[in-house]
């Protein structure tokens, strides 16, 4: 039996099913081969226990014996020094994958999310707009010159870069082939397409249970 559980939601709503957070534990996972459980909180009352394991009533968070650590990227981080599929052993290759991890989430994500939430949501005015713009320029050039992100191979920051910009409403905004190609490659990943699959399971055997 594995040490290691990915906790998320034990429902939530049609929307957000596929993009879920705990699909890129999920996913790091089955690209690295470790054995893992899932298990759930629930979606409408996050209470105590919860939140001291989650002190933003959020998912995913991952146990790993007697390690409890939340937030996607910082159990992305934990799987990876576990496998060297997701990091590489040489100090430098290590420094590429960090900085490229910390741009998805610092430099995409962080713009990402807000823009589109103000979109979904049909603000009037979107001032991310141009910021996004952007960012995904320049993520483009970057993609027009490499297959990877890193050290010249997958890595822990391919697989969060492409679930950053996987979102459809990212996709269909602007023309950007080098970071389409990029994303369709990475997402065409085996082990991505067993975490989703499960994922969307989990979420439709909760609808049954619900009646």
């Amino acid at each position: 039996m594995s040490d290691i559980t990915v906790w998320t939601y034990d429902w939530v709503p049609a929307g957000p099913r596929g993009f879920v957070r705990d699909l890129r534990l999920r996913w790091a996972c089955e690209e690295a081969g470790l054995a893992y459980a899932v298990r759930t909180v629930p979606f409408d009352e996050r209470g105590p226990e919860h939140l001291a394991r989650q002190p933003f009533g959020q998912v995913p968070f991952l146990t790993d014996g007697e390690l409890t650590l939340f937030e996607s990227g910082a159990g992305l981080l934990h799987l990876a020094g576990k496998s060297d599929i997701l990091m590489p052993a040489d100090a430098l290759g290590v420094a590429q994958t960090l900085q490229w991890t910390i741009a998805a989430l610092n430099s995409i994500e962080m713009v990402s999310v807000p823009w589109w939430f103000l979109e979904v949501t049909g603000a009037p005015d979107n001032n991310l707009t141009g910021w996004l713009e952007s960012r995904l320029a320049h993520m483009e050039d970057v993609l027009k010159d490499r297959q990877w992100l890193a050290a010249d191979r997958f890595t822990v920051a391919d697989l969060l870069m492409a679930d950053v910009l996987r979102v459809e409403k990212l996709r269909a905004f602007g023309i950007r082939p080098a970071t389409e190609a990029y994303v369709a490659r990475i997402t065409a990943r085996p082990a991505f397409l067993k975490a989703h699959a499960d994922q969307m399971a989990h979420f439709a055997a909760a609808d049954r249970l619900r009646g």
